[in-house]
């Protein structure tokens, strides 16, 4: 049974250098997300990648009253994707690009449910970092926009500041109507 449709998209959440080990950022094992993704990727006519694209004074940063370390900077090397990331034929997402306003979901500020429904999407297949940040943010608002969405449980890490946040994240997604499958279930 071929899982993926043609009107399905995939949705890579901000595997940048930054959340990969040796970042500012890091998410733990965050780089093993890649092998699934750019197997994933194969499978979907229909690709984003979302990214922080930060300007250097981000309301989200210690130094100017947020709670994380200066990262994502937009045009800086820590912002790039991961080089092992396979972005070819990637429409990328730049979020979080106002100084004054934080956006962890890859919906917020951004143009990419429109974008969606116009290539009348109709499911979405989500990875990548962080499980209990941007994934779970970017999973909840494609369930409000209307979208069915699915987490590709292999190709996703978690921050986990509190121990199980991750795990709480992954309940909430799922209570919320999210489902949970593997990147080799799509084969």
């Amino acid at each position: 049974m071929k899982i993926v449709k043609q009107n399905d998209a995939l949705i890579i959440v901000d595997v940048q250098n930054d959340f990969c080990p040796g970042g500012a950022l890091p998410v733990k094992e965050g780089d093993k997300v890649i092998p699934p993704l750019n197997h994933t990727k194969r499978f979907f006519e229909h690709i984003f990648a979302t990214r922080d694209w930060h300007p250097e004074n981000h309301c989200s940063f210690e130094k100017n009253g947020g709670g994380w370390p200066v990262h994502c900077v937009a045009g800086s090397q820590g912002a790039d994707f991961h080089p092992d990331l396979d972005i070819e034929q990637v429409k990328i997402i730049q979020k979080a690009t106002l100084s004054d306003r934080d956006a962890y979901s890859g919906f917020d500020g951004t143009d990419l449910a429109t974008q969606l429904s116009n290539k009348n999407i109709k499911r979405v297949f989500v990875g990548g970092l962080a499980t209990d940040y941007c994934v779970k943010a970017t999973v909840l608002d494609a369930l409000k926009s209307g979208f069915e969405a699915w987490v590709l449980e292999d190709a996703i890490r978690g921050v986990d500041l509190e121990p199980g946040d991750s795990a709480k994240a992954i309940t909430e997604m799922k209570e919320k109507g999210a489902r949970f499958l593997n990147s080799s279930d799509l084969e």
